[in-house]
């Protein structure tokens, strides 16, 4: 069996450092970075994409909101076109740091409100779609695994990446725990990793009201904000090697 194993880094600002891209770029295959709307700024997008090069990890454009101060994790009420232009944008910008680095871009993830809503928002997440495909129909779309967003990116002939988190909780429908509910992060890295191993032998998760619920799984997210990032990145490749699980960018 084999894995990609991703996580959301270049989420730092300015002065203002958040994770330890340097040392989780060791243990993952793909990297999800922050394009300057919800985290990130021109220098930290380029010494990401530097720092991910260099360890032969896939690079991806990482598109949210435009809401530094919320972290890119409240909802805004934008039309179809603004989501369009804001993904375009950022990929855009993403794309040119790859390209000016020598190396290319691999993948497209949106970020935090901007991913959920378009989860269970299917005209949200055709403008997601519309715009990647607008911009290079060879980048691959990661989703939450089975949402509306991956259907959208199946229907206009994107490459699709389905997303199980290893440190997040489901519903019964398939979609996260709100960040505002005690119960939707799992902060503990070995039961994180523990939880994973079974996601991907049985194809299933079990909800937070009980239920067992079918998950596809192509590629698997870690947060780099959170501050245990590393722990779990080590904790995840450690475990997913010694069950004979190779970590493969899609």
């Amino acid at each position: 069996m084999k894995i990609d194993l991703n996580a959301d880094i270049g989420e730092s600002y300015g002065v203002y450092k958040i994770g330890a891209d340097e040392q989780i770029l060791e243990y993952i295959t793909s990297a999800n970075i922050a394009c300057g709307f919800h985290a990130g700024d021109p220098s930290i997008m380029r010494r990401t994409v530097h720092m991910a090069l260099e360890k032969g990890v896939a690079i991806g454009a990482h598109p949210g909101f435009p809401d530094l101060h919320g972290f890119g994790r409240r909802f805004m009420q934008l039309s179809p076109e603004e989501v369009y232009d804001l993904t375009v944008y950022q990929i855009g910008a993403l794309q040119a740091f790859a390209q000016a680095e020598g190396g290319r871009l691999h993948h497209v993830k949106p970020h935090g409100a901007l991913y959920n809503i378009a989860a269970a928002d299917s005209e949200l997440a055709d403008s997601i779609c519309r715009a990647i495909y607008d911009v290079d129909q060879k980048l691959i779309l990661y989703g939450l695994s089975g949402s509306e967003l991956i259907k959208s990116g199946q229907r206009i002939g994107l490459k699709v990446a389905n997303e199980a988190y290893s440190d997040r909780h489901y519903h019964s429908d398939g979609s996260l725990v709100s960040r505002s509910d005690g119960r939707s992060m799992i902060k503990n890295a070995d039961d994180a990793a523990d939880r994973l191993l079974k996601m991907i032998q049985s194809g299933k998760v079990t909800s937070v009201e009980g239920d067992e619920i079918p998950v596809a799984i192509d590629t698997v997210c870690l947060h780099g904000d959170n501050q245990d990032a590393l722990t779990f990145a080590q904790t995840l490749h450690r475990k997913l090697n010694e069950s004979g699980i190779r970590l493969q960018t899609i």
